[in-house]
C-alpha cells in the first residue's frame, strides 16, 4: 500500500459537491484541476487519519467509535464523517459512561449523535454497582471502574474493532501503542507484543474472542488537536472555554464543586474563571484557570503550555508511575 498524498477538503463534510465535480475527486488529482499544493502538517495529519479509519472499516465486520463528546473524540468522528461521505458514518458510536460526567458534555454528546443520524450504544458504570458487579472505590472515581463495562459491550455487540482518540503524546504508555493494537481475548494488551507498523500498513488481523483497538490521532498532538478545531469550525462542549465556575483546589488541580465533587476539611469553595483541557469523571478531572474564550485563545495558550492535559488536570493518571499502562494493561481505553 501507497503512502496517501492527498487529502480530504477542509470543510463540512456535508456540503455540496463543488461545480459538479465532488471535492474528494477534485483533490484526488490537484493539478487536474488547478490547484495543485504542497500538503500542510495538519493535511497530511487527516489524511492519515481518514486512511487509517477506511482501510479498517474495510477490514473488520463490526467496528465501533468510542464516542464521549471530549475533544479528541469529536475530532475522530469528524475525520469519519469525512473519510465515508457523502455516505453516513457506517458504524455506533459507544460512551462508557461513568455516571459523573459533567452535565455539558452528556448534552453535547447526545446532540451530535442526533445531527448525524447515528446509532449510541451507552454502557453504564452505575449499572454496574447497582447490581453489584462492581463497587465504589475509596477515592470516589470511577474512571478506572470503565474497563469491565466496556469489554463487556464489546463482547455483548460483538465489536471487533474498536476506535479510540487516544495521542501518543498524551501520556507515556499510550506513546508505547501502535495505531492498531490487539488485545486478546481477555480484552488485554501486551505491551511487549505488539506488530510493526511500516509504510502505512496496519494489520488488525485477529483470532475469534479477540479484537483490535484502533487510534487514527495517534501521531497528532493537542496543539494540532486545537489548530484543527481552529481549521474546521469544530464545536465542542463549552466547558473546553474560559468560564467562571465554583471550583476548590486539590493535589494541584482545581476541581469543580458538584454532586460527585465535594470539598473536605480545609479546602476552601473559591469563583475562578477557568476552562477544561480534557474531559472524564468530575472527580478526577480538574480545571486550569484561563481566559482563553474562544479557539484562537484556546491555540495560544496550549502552544505554550509544557504539560500535556492529562497531565496537567487529570488524578487518576497520578495514582502511580506505571497507572495508565496498568489499566491499559487491563482493558481500558
Amino acid at each position: 500500500m501507497s503512502a496517501i498524498t492527498t487529502t480530504l477538503p477542509s470543510r463540512d463534510p456535508h456540503a455540496e459537491p463543488l461545480n459538479g465535480v465532488s471535492r474528494l475527486a477534485s483533490q484526488a488529482n490537484p493539478a487536474a484541476y488547478g490547484h495543485g499544493r504542497r500538503l500542510s502538517q495538519l493535511d497530511t495529519l487527516e489524511a492519515e487519519s481518514i486512511l487509517v479509519i477506511r482501510e479498517i472499516a474495510a477490514e473488520l465486520e463490526r467496528p465501533v467509535l468510542l464516542f464521549s463528546g471530549g475533544k479528541d473524540s469529536v475530532v475522530m468522528l469528524h475525520l469519519a464523517a469525512k473519510a465515508f461521505w457523502p455516505a453516513p458514518v457506517p458504524f455506533p458510536v459507544l460512551h462508557v459512561d461513568t455516571g459523573h460526567n459533567f452535565p455539558e458534555v452528556l448534552a453535547f454528546r447526545d446532540a451530535t449523535v442526533e445531527r448525524l443520524g447515528l446509532r449510541l450504544e451507552v454502557a453504564s458504570v452505575q449499572d454496574y454497582i447497582d447490581d453489584g458487579r462492581l463497587r465504589e472505590r475509596a477515592d470516589g472515581t470511577r474512571n478506572p471502574l470503565q474497563t469491565q463495562p466496556l469489554l463487556d459491550a464489546i463482547a455483548q455487540h460483538r465489536f471487533d474493532g474498536v476506535f479510540g482518540g487516544g495521542r501518543r503524546d498524551e501520556e507515556k504508555a499510550r506513546a508505547k501503542e501502535r495505531v492498531v493494537s490487539l488485545r486478546d481475548e481477555f480484552g488485554q494488551w501486551d505491551p511487549k507484543n505488539q506488530r510493526p507498523e511500516l509504510w502505512n500498513l496496519f494489520n488488525p488481523r485477529h483470532r475469534p474472542g479477540e479484537h483490535v483497538r484502533v487510534f487514527p490521532l495517534s501521531n497528532w498532538t493537542e496543539l494540532d488537536i486545537w489548530r484543527y478545531i481552529e481549521r474546521e469550525g469544530i464545536e465542542l462542549p463549552s466547558l473546553y472555554y474560559a468560564h467562571e465556575r465554583e471550583v476548590f483546589a486539590r493535589d494541584g488541580m482545581w476541581l469543580a464543586v458538584g454532586p460527585h465533587s465535594q470539598p473536605r476539611d480545609g479546602e476552601v469553595v473559591q469563583t475562578r474563571q477557568v476552562r477544561y483541557r480534557t474531559v472524564g469523571d468530575m472527580s478526577c478531572t480538574g480545571a486550569v484557570e484561563s481566559d482563553a474564550a474562544t479557539v484562537a485563545d484556546v491555540v495560544v495558550e496550549v502552544a505554550a503550555s509544557t504539560l500535556t492535559e492529562r497531565g496537567a488536570t487529570r488524578a487518576d493518571d497520578r495514582i502511580s508511575e506505571a497507572a495508565m499502562e496498568d489499566r491499559k494493561k487491563e482493558g481500558y481505553f
